[in-house]
């Protein structure tokens, strides 16, 4: 892996950067749900990031088809690059949800799972950083075990969450609104752990 040339290296750099954005994302989706106000303008900036990392998957996909050897198997490279986009767009397509179902208040279970995908994408960083030297690293397989057991703890998070909305307690209407937002942000951490297994599938393959 030390022999790689700089315009193979570049895939590396590429997906530091785009885990960087999605990272960027998810934090701005945090303060989102822990002060509603101004909605339009937080969500706007979320749109702004997402458009970037669309840049960025573009930017990848373009330097796919000028090199000729790559570092890893290019469908993994493709593949790593959607991933890691598609966290982003559940990112943007949670936090449209506060404007469209006009949500007042977040809940506390929404506000702990925005937590929870602000360090699954702090992990994911770390885990774009050290697949250059997946050869080497001893850190590689702990933050993929970290980014599952991050999904694990989400879904027990998730259910009860949901098991709290048809306590009988909440609106039918509200129900409605939340049901779907939990569902969009148990899906972003789904997509980070998405990664972790493509990463792990990579590893494997250059072990």
């Amino acid at each position: 892996m030390s022999m790689l040339t700089p315009k193979e290296d570049k895939f590396y750099d590429l997906f530091i950067d785009s885990a960087h954005i999605t990272h960027e994302a998810a934090i701005k989706l945090r303060d989102l749900l822990k002060d509603l106000g101004n909605m339009e303008e937080k969500v706007r900036h979320i749109e702004e990031l997402e458009h970037k990392g669309d840049k960025q998957v573009h930017d990848i996909l373009e330097q796919l088809n000028k090199t000729f050897i790559t570092p890893i198997d290019r469908e993994d490279i493709y593949t790593i690059a959607k991933q890691l986009d598609d966290i982003l767009d559940f990112v943007e397509a949670t936090a449209h949800r506060f404007i469209m179902f006009n949500v007042k208040t977040a809940q506390q279970d929404a506000i702990i799972l925005a937590d929870m995908i602000v360090n699954s994408c702090s992990e994911v960083i770390n885990l774009m950083e050290e697949l250059k030297n997946m050869k080497k690293s001893k850190k590689l397989s702990e933050k993929i075990i970290e980014i599952n057991r991050i999904e694990d703890e989400g879904d027990k998070i998730y259910r009860r969450a949901i098991s709290n909305l048809f306590s009988g307690e909440t609106s039918t209407l509200d129900v409605m609104k939340w049901r779907e937002i939990y569902e969009y942000v148990e899906q972003t951490l789904d997509a980070c752990e998405d990664v972790a297994n493509t990463v792990e599938g990579v590893v494997m393959k250059h072990a």
